[in-house]
């Protein structure tokens, strides 16, 4: 295990194999004619996290304070976080919340963090500390997307908890308290007269909270690959939008068993060209890292290396579209040396630096065909 090498006193280049970008290219090309607009040295990459997402923590949950110090680690390991531009974690205005929320939840998560906690389904806990952490992680992640657009920075990841794709507008579920990401692009979308804004979510886990938000809205293209079935039971590949958003909405459902080229194949044949039909003014990324095949909650077969090779692309997918808007939160990851280096290898994506980490390899197991599949949803979404 990663942790145990370490604790052994051994430096990161006897136990790290470093992968160069050229290395992990796959044969489909997912962006093109890209610039970095910044130069690669400077410090134009923003990053939030605040003390006080410690603080909401169940030891016994698998969704505890040590996610984050296993990427904290991180930092301080590959030196990162004096190369980054800190970003405060400032709670999020109630008028922002009610952007997504109802006044009926804001006022039940209140309620239960200053009763001391306690749990508003049988997943998802809170603490006299969640509240606070909760606010701050949507507020931090509003801040960061606004920087972005402003080019105050030029890109950046939010280390935040509780995560908060699966929060409904009227409850929580599924670890998540606040849904942190559709929160921030409402808030981009009220602030900065966009009208265009891609959400792409590759937890593991479908977000059917950020698509209850937006599957009406044609002004939010939600892009989402994610296990089926399985928890929550949502995004099958005819769930397209509706009303106005129709359309608006991609859902790509896995099998158990989909590893890295299932992954690219994906990305590169269904969501590059519907982001480049929908042309996004700013892109949220969703970054879940618990497809890969050592994560305790689910059955994909992601290695580090294919979720960094799909990370680079969605960078220089926006670099492409949208002046390298881009934007990534933390979202599931249940295995903390996959978590440390999946989100260290991120951070060197927004760097525009080719160093990357896999030293967990892959499962070997041969990958199911999803041939029809990718027809079909081919079909739905009118794609060559």
């Amino acid at each position: 295990m990663l942790h145990q090498v370490a604790h052994e006193g051994l430096p990161s280049r006897l136990y790290i194999t470093v992968l160069k970008t050229s290395n992990i290219a796959s044969g489909h090309d997912m962006a093109h004619n890209t610039q970095q607009e910044f130069s690669p040295g400077g410090k134009t990459t923003g990053f939030v996290y605040n003390p006080v997402f410690l603080e909401h923590t169940q030891s016994t949950h698998p969704e505890n304070k040590e996610r984050l110090v296993a990427i904290l680690k991180g930092l301080e390991e590959f030196h990162l976080e004096e190369r980054l531009v800190p970003v405060p974690a400032r709670p999020a205005e109630e008028r922002e919340l009610l952007l997504v929320h109802t006044p009926a939840h804001l006022r039940r998560v209140q309620t239960i963090s200053r009763e001391g906690g306690g749990y508003f389904d049988p997943d998802t806990y809170a603490n006299a500390f969640s509240y606070d952490a909760a606010v701050r992680a949507a507020g931090g992640l509003i801040d960061l997307t606004l920087s972005v657009i402003r080019g105050t920075l030029h890109n950046g990841f939010a280390l935040i908890r509780p995560p908060g794709h699966h929060a409904l507008p009227d409850r929580s579920m599924g670890f998540c308290i606040f849904n942190n990401v559709a929160v921030a692009a409402r808030a981009a979308l009220d602030r900065e007269n966009l009208s265009r804004i891609a959400i792409i979510d590759f937890d593991v886990h479908h977000g059917n909270g950020t698509q209850a938000v937006f599957e009406r809205d044609p002004h939010v293209l939600y892009v989402s690959s994610h296990q089926y079935p399985h928890y929550p039971g949502t995004g099958a590949a005819a769930e397209t939008g509706s009303g106005e958003g129709s359309g608006a909405t991609l859902n790509m459902p896995l099998p158990a068993g989909c590893g890295d080229d299932t992954l690219i194949r994906m990305y590169s044949e269904i969501a590059v060209p519907l982001l480049r039909k929908f042309q996004p003014e700013l892109i949220l990324v969703s970054a879940g890292f618990d497809g890969h095949w050592k994560d305790p909650l689910a059955q994909l077969n992601f290695t580090l290396k294919g979720i960094d090779t799909l990370v680079r692309r969605l960078v220089a997918l926006a670099n492409e579209l949208c002046g390298g808007r881009i934007v990534f939160t933390l979202e599931g990851g249940y295995n903390p040396d996959v978590l440390k280096l999946a989100a260290v290898n991120t951070f060197f994506a927004l760097l525009n630096e080719d160093e990357a980490h896999d030293p967990l390899g892959a499962p070997g197991v041969p990958e199911p065909d999803l041939h029809d599949l990718i027809t079909r949803l081919k079909e739905l979404h009118h794609l060559p």
